[in-house]
């Protein structure tokens, strides 16, 4: 059984060089495997904490960016609406100076037809007075080959005057 004691018992010594082991291991292991893996982590920690506040950064600038676009949206819509507001002010003027015109080229139109019908007119009348004193030339030229009476001035006058009325 001494095989077997010596196989399940304790020795102290062992015991104790084993445990002296066991904390050399651990404060090597500390040393060189545990302080730079937890710098490592710690970096990466640091790096991940850096990754996210400049995502937070940037998504700040991108709604200040957004507010100022909406902001220039709306500005532009404004000008817009000026500018079409103008746009039909200046189509509505013109549209008044074109009627204007158009009223004024028509009353010149109108003004020289008057004009035409006036020395239509005069032409007319002094085609009438032509063909008038024609005839009372003719009229004339007959009285001085005949003496005339009474009965034949009269009817000579009706006659003027009945050729008078035809030709008007």
């Amino acid at each position: 059984m001494e095989g077997f004691e010596s196989f399940v018992g304790v020795n102290f010594w062992t015991a104790l060089f084993t445990l002296c082991n066991m904390i050399i291991t651990f404060l090597v292991l500390k040393k060189f495997l545990f302080k730079p893996v937890k710098k490592m982590i710690d970096d990466r920690q640091a790096e991940i904490d850096g990754l996210y506040a400049d995502a937070n950064d940037s998504k700040a600038k991108a709604a200040a960016l957004q507010s100022q676009y909406q902001t220039r949206l709306d500005e532009a819509m404004s000008e817009r609406d000026v500018i079409l507001r103008d746009a039909a002010a200046k189509a509505q003027r013109r549209e008044e100076e074109i009627i204007a015109g158009a009223n004024a080229e028509a009353a010149a139109i109108r003004q020289k037809a008057q004009a035409d019908i006036s020395r239509e007119k005069k032409k007319a009348v002094n085609d009438i007075k032509n063909d008038i004193s024609g005839m009372a030339v003719a009229i004339a030229e007959k009285v001085v080959e005949r003496e005339l009476n009474a009965a034949d001035q009269e009817a000579l006058i009706s006659s003027f005057i009945d050729k008078l009325g035809d030709r008007t």
